[in-house]
């Protein structure tokens, strides 16, 4: 009898094992999908950037901004062939909350941007910063990465302080730091998940 359950004792052992095991390698999986996403953005970010701030830099016009609205415009079909080529990566609410979190700070961006231009001028840089910087936190804290987390709030709270000081053109600079840090973090990921 004792023995018995000694190995329904192993098995359930063995049962955790395995259920442990098994969200590790999920999350492993997930880590490294979004190691290309923060590369992708993070490149794009600093293409857009050095580019807006060269066109306002050399018109002196910051009508040049309308250019971020290719970001978007390039980011989302690549991320379709990126994810194309991951469909074999199941589908968690992880990655669902990972997404929505991404999409909303767009959406925010989006319309923050254009009530910018449109009618009520503001620091833009700061707001999108902040925003930034909160949704790389987010995204960290669910995918329990301190990369992700420790980048988010410096690209958050340092971009603010930044914006603050900088004026013109040279606030896009911030954008550009964002940019290799996320470019940054997706390496780091990518190096710690193989």
């Amino acid at each position: 009898m004792e023995n018995n359950e000694q190995k329904n004792e192993m098995t359930a052992q063995q049962s955790l094992n395995i259920i442990s095991e098994m969200i590790n390698d999920s999350r492993r999986t997930i880590l490294q999908s979004s190691a290309k996403h923060f590369i992708l953005w993070g490149s794009l970010l600093i293409f857009v950037s050095l580019v807006v701030y060269g066109l306002w830099q050399s018109s002196g016009s910051p009508v040049w901004n309308v250019v971020w609205f290719v970001m978007p415009a390039l980011g989302f079909p690549i991320v379709r062939i990126l994810d194309r080529k991951d469909s074999d990566i199941p589908q968690s609410k992880i990655n669902m909350n990972i997404g929505l979190i991404w999409l909303t700070y767009c959406i925010f961006a989006v319309c923050i941007s254009v009530i910018a231009m449109l009618w009520v001028p503001m620091n833009l840089t700061l707001v999108l910063v902040v925003i930034f910087g909160f949704a790389q936190c987010v995204s960290g804290f669910i995918l329990k990465n301190w990369t992700i987390i420790v980048s988010g709030f410096i690209l958050g709270i340092g971009g603010a302080v930044a914006a603050s000081l900088l004026f013109g053109p040279e606030q896009l600079l911030i954008f550009t730091i964002g940019g290799i840090m996320l470019v940054v973090t997706g390496l780091i990921i990518k190096s710690q998940y193989k």
